[in-house]
This record gives structure tokens, sequence and C-alpha cells, in this order.
């Protein structure tokens, strides 16, 4: 069962990472305190996980078939790299890291099947698009929405808050549904385990990182791209949160990072361009960029280094 260890560390640096795509824009506003977002976060991600978790599973089989012990140093790798990126404070991709991970030994091994890798990356451009295009319209439809209806200013922060408190709880949900596949999904296709228990074993680990290591990325998402009051915020989630659920039903993991962060700045162009920072979205671009190939290089490196070693 040691193999499974860098699973569940994988999950950890997940949770630790994609946690601030949640409750990220709430705290950041003061909407939400840390504390609650996390210990919500960490409950419907696990309900995500058990009731949707086996359905972008497969999608990961596909790439290569690996052995057990390959599984275990490709969950390794996709780890290291994506604690590096939150140690970083970059919003990283798990689906990306384990994804190049996979192809870094399965191109070592000759038994990569390049063939999926086109969906699969065409999701990967699309996410953010898809973000940024659901935030744009829900902000300008619920904005003509609120300003058709007459409350007072204490009524309508109450409902912004019960908004956040919603839909980062359907985030929460969508990115266990989603993500749990990058966790564990490659324990499954090397046929060590069931889809159900992967389940449970990454949610369980992806809910420790939420816990135990996720303020400072929290605060990139939700502070350092663009300034975001309450409404905003709540709206940022919801389109995230909307896109991560689409891509679950095609049973394809994507970046939550990016989801989110294609809304953060959907909603920003609404209000002014200018308020888009230019500097954080290229430092997070970079990130997405080099994720794979860096979990790709180091999963190679790895399985390298122990065929030398028994040879």
């Amino acid at each position: 069962m040691w193999k499974i260890l860098s699973g569940a560390f994988l999950g950890w640096s997940l949770g630790a990472n994609d946690s601030a795509n949640i409750f990220g824009t709430g705290v950041a506003t003061g909407t939400v305190r840390y504390r609650t977002a996390v210990w919500l976060t960490a409950v419907f991600l696990m309900m995500g996980a058990l009731l949707e978790g086996p359905k972008c599973m497969e999608v990961l089989t596909e790439l290569s078939s690996l052995l057990p012990l390959y599984a275990f140093f490709c969950a390794l790798a996709a780890a290291l790299t994506m604690t590096a990126m939150t140690a970083l404070a970059v919003p990283a991709s798990s689906s990306h890291a384990v994804i190049g991970a996979i192809l870094g030994v399965g191109l070592l091994q000759g038994s990569a099947d390049l063939s999926p890798l086109v969906k699969i990356v065409t999701c990967w451009v699309v996410t953010p698009i898809c973000g940024l295009v659901l935030g744009h319209i829900l902000l300008r439809l619920l904005t003509f929405l609120f300003n058709r209806t007459h409350m007072s200013l204490t009524r309508r922060n109450r409902i912004y808050f019960l908004g956040i408190l919603i839909a980062g709880c359907y985030g929460a949900y969508t990115l266990g549904s989603n993500n749990v596949a990058n966790v564990t999904g490659v324990y499954v296709g090397s046929g060590f385990l069931t889809p159900h228990a992967a389940s449970l074993i990454g949610g369980l680990a992806i809910a420790s990182g939420v816990l135990t290591f996720s303020r400072r990325v929290m605060m990139t998402v939700g502070r350092g791209i663009a300034p975001l009051d309450p409404f905003t915020a709540f709206v940022t989630v919801l389109a995230g949160a909307l896109t991560l659920h689409l891509f679950t039903q095609v049973g394809i993991p994507v970046s939550s990072s990016q989801a989110i962060v294609g809304a953060v700045v959907g909603v920003g162009l609404v209000g002014d361009v200018r308020t888009v920072s230019p500097r954080m979205l290229l430092k997070i671009g970079l990130g997405w960029i080099v994720t794979p190939i860096c979990a790709g290089i180091l999963s190679w490196l790895l399985v390298l280094s122990l065929s030398l070693y028994l040879h």
C-alpha cells in the first residue's frame, strides 16, 4: 500500500493549491472567514469526489498503461511539481502535472498513446475561455437583475454572502468530482485501485491539503489578478464552478485554476480592462506551461534512475 503515498502527497498539494479557486475571492474580499471557507471546501469536495469522481478517471488510463510502481512515480513527480508551484504562490494545474508525468513515463516505456492528448489539450485551452465567457455573461445578467430590484444595502450584502457560500460549496463539489482523477486515477489505470476506492482516498488527500496549507495561493487568486468586491467574487466562483462541472460531464479532468482565473478576467473586463493585472496573468500562464513540462521530465528521470539502479 506504500505506493499510494505519492498519490496522497499529490492530493495534499492539489488541495493546498486549488482550494484557492473555490473561496479565494470570497476570503480576499472579507466576505467569508478563512476557517469557514476551508472546512466547507473539504466537506463538499469529498461529496463531489465520491459521487462523480470516477467519471474523469478513464481518460488517464487511455494515455498509458502503467505498472503500480510507475504509477507511484508519476504521482510523486506531479506532487513535487505542484508543491513547488504552491511554494511560489502560483495557481497551477494538477491535471497538467499528472498528465505531463504520465506522458514522461509512457514515452520512456514506449507505451504512451498520444491520440487522447488532442481532446485533453483542446479542453485545457477551452477551459479559461469558458470561464471568461461565463464570468462576463453572468456579471452582466446578474447586474441587470440586481439593478431592477430595490433593496437595502444590508439585505444586498446578505445576499452576496449567501451567494458566495452557495457558489463556493458548489465549486468545492466540482473540484472533487473533476480533480480527484488527477490524484489517484493513475492507480486505477494500473489496476491497483478501484475507481470508488481511488475517489475516497483521493478526496481525503485533497481535503487534508485544503485544511493545512492553502492560505497563500488563496490570497493570490483573490487579490492578485483583479480587484473584486463581494458581488463580483460571487460571480467568479459561480462561473468557475459551472465551467468545471461542464468538463466533469465530458469526462476530462481540467484545471480549476484556469477556470477561475478565466472567470476573474471575464469579470474584470466588464468593469475596466486596466483592472486586470497583466503581470499576474503572465506569471500564472507561465506556471501552466511549465507545470506539465517539469512533471514530465521529473517522472522520466525518476523511472530512468530506477531502471539504471535495477540493472
